[in-house]
């Protein structure tokens, strides 16, 4: 999936709302109480709902920290609803309530990474060869193309590498091996006016402040109010 995009260009089975509950009560089932807190899986069906519970730990990344005191009410709440007991928290107040927090902790965390990117973008604005535009995308040249510049009703085809500020990658055509191709004009603000920019045949190292990426909110790998980093090759321009 290109991360790249307006929209995801697909959707995972745990994007649906049903079974993404579903997986996240069964991965909670998995977080140690006291008694077995340092207790590895010891059989098939443990490490599988081991497995389901490391992997889900990542859809809670937008609202850490999280606090041992904020685990241990969540498995209550999980035991408590599979053993059919009397909930301590009415479900419609619980879900407006789990609403607030999401709303409450993203807010805060885009706003600790946008200040985090401030100094970084100074720094990249500063780099040899580094233009910054109006919007606030920084541009640096790889290598020049010879070919035709797109316009943002072009369809491209591309090669590109995006990673975040501390290096990690979220997506990459290159590791996959396999070029994207998209029109101009239905992706992140940054891609349409830096890929612009470009000559076929030309590589380019594009530098989004979140303003003209994905804002404040978080979109698979990529946290809400990240600066996103992509070198990006435009192979052709597709007629």
């Amino acid at each position: 999936m290109a991360f790249f995009t307006r929209r995801p260009l697909s959707r995972g089975l745990a994007s649906s709302p049903a079974l993404a509950a579903l997986l996240a009560l069964i991965s909670l089932a998995g977080v140690p109480t006291t008694a077995g807190a340092d207790a590895a899986p010891q059989n098939d069906d443990e490490k599988a709902f081991y497995s389901i519970g490391a992997g889900l730990s990542q859809q809670f990344d937008s609202i850490k920290p999280i606090g041992e005191r904020e685990i241990e009410v969540l498995v209550q709440g999980l035991r408590d609803g599979i053993e059919g007991k009397t909930l301590a928290v009415e479900q419609q107040e619980g879900a407006q309530l789990v609403r607030s927090l999401i709303q409450a902790r993203q807010g805060a965390a885009a706003e600790a990474e946008k200040k985090a990117s401030t100094d970084f973008a100074a720094a990249e604005a500063n780099k040899p060869g580094a233009k910054k535009t109006e919007s606030g995308l920084i541009y640096t040249a790889i290598k020049e193309g010879t070919g035709e510049f797109p316009t943002a009703t072009n369809t491209v085809s591309v090669h590109y590498h995006g990673t975040l500020r501390n290096g990690t990658v979220f997506d990459s055509s290159v590791e996959r091996g396999e070029p994207a191709e998209f029109p101009l004009n239905r992706v992140i603000p940054c891609w349409t006016e830096g890929v612009a920019m470009m000559k076929a045949g030309g590589k380019s190292r594009l530098v989004c402040p979140s303003e003209i990426a994905y804002g404040d909110r978080s979109t698979g790998r990529i946290p809400g109010g990240a600066t996103l980093i992509f070198e990006v090759e435009l192979l052709e321009i597709v007629k």
